[in-house]
């Protein structure tokens, strides 16, 4: 399993929207588990003091990260104002129509993308 991708991205949360948010990343988590099969894990993680987000998820492969994008995307807006997104990082090899999508994010929720590539390692994940 070496195609794995990882993705993570972290943002600001606004003022006054912690409880908003956590509701709204609860019910984004439940939806992404019951509807993309191949996704591995999915996590949301809040700073100690609440000011800081990350979701962190872990793709077989590139198409289950494509997937992600467009089946959970129509439900990025409504976040959109609880939060500044800083960055999108992805680590693993990405195509263009990859990047475009991701690049919409930030269009959506500010900050910039950043592509790490493997350089050495390897992986302990069964293959399923």
């Amino acid at each position: 399993m070496s195609d794995f991708v990882v993705y993570l991205d972290t943002s600001d949360v606004r003022p006054g929207k912690l409880g908003e948010l956590e509701a709204a990343m609860e019910d984004l988590a439940h939806f992404v588990e019951a509807n993309e099969p191949r996704i591995i894990a999915y996590n949301v993680y809040f700073s100690a003091d609440g000011t800081r987000m990350s979701v962190l998820h872990v793709h077989q492969d590139l198409p289950s990260l494509d997937f992600h994008l467009k089946v959970a995307g129509p439900r990025f807006p409504p976040v959109a104002p609880l939060v500044q997104l800083r960055t999108i990082e992805v680590f693993g090899a990405v195509n263009e129509e990859l990047v475009k999508l991701l690049e919409a994010k930030t269009q959506l929720l500010g900050g910039t993308v950043i592509i790490h590539n493997r350089h050495a390692g390897f992986a302990r994940v069964a293959d399923t």
